[in-house]
């Protein structure tokens, strides 16, 4: 399987647990991983055939800005869900860093890896 990413993504939006938190807004930075076959789009150079990585960046920017959480845990988990709303895409690793939530610590966060679930055979 081939792997399409997406690095340093990064989107403003209210997270955290403390009070303090809950009025302020704070950088996420975002890197995906997520599996698709590129062999379609490769063999024709059509973009409609590719894993149009703009396209959800786009998405998980409006999604997370609009979004207030406490947990980064949460916030990965939606956006894990958000990219395997396409079909095409059959596994995502989600790696979601809290620039500066820890003193003396680059960032801290959550990487998580999520799989299609097969479709069950009705037979």
């Amino acid at each position: 399987m081939d792997k399409v990413f997406i690095r340093g993504l990064e989107v403003l939006t209210t997270i955290g647990v403390y009070e303090w938190e809950k009025g302020i807004r704070q950088k996420l930075r975002f890197d995906l991983e997520m599996g698709f076959d590129n062999r379609p789009a490769a063999a024709t150079d059509d973009i409609k055939l590719a894993l149009d990585y703009a396209d959800i960046s786009n998405r998980i920017c409006e999604h997370v800005s609009g979004k207030v959480v406490e947990l980064v845990e949460t916030m990965a988990e939606q956006v894990a869900t958000l990219v395997l709303a396409d079909e095409r895409v059959q596994w995502v690793r989600v790696t979601l860093t809290k620039p500066g939530a820890v003193p003396n610590a680059e960032g801290v966060g959550v990487e998580i890896l999520r799989h299609r679930t097969p479709v069950a055979s009705t037979n």
